[in-house]
């Protein structure tokens, strides 16, 4: 798995958790829909640190709670 499968993976679970649409999430974030769902659809190989703030400030969660997962802690070192 690389970082753009794990965001994806995350914002995935988070929506699950809170049950809410992708739709819904962009609108509390402030993001473009087709920023989520460039995200979800692996069109975006590179989400941005601004978007995922942006998201997390939309979830009420940090930066660290969003990273804070084993999906996160098992991803292999990309440059060796």
């Amino acid at each position: 798995m690389n970082i753009a499968e794990a965001t994806k993976q995350r914002i995935i679970e988070l929506c699950d958790e809170r049950n809410i649409t992708y739709c819904k999430l962009a609108t509390i974030s402030g993001i473009p829909y087709t920023t989520i769902k460039s995200i979800i659809y692996n069109q975006s190989k590179n989400p941005g640190v601004t978007t995922i703030k942006k998201i997390c400030d939309g979830l009420e969660i940090s930066i660290t709670e969003f990273f804070d997962t084993e999906t996160f802690r098992n991803l292999e070192q990309e440059i060796k």
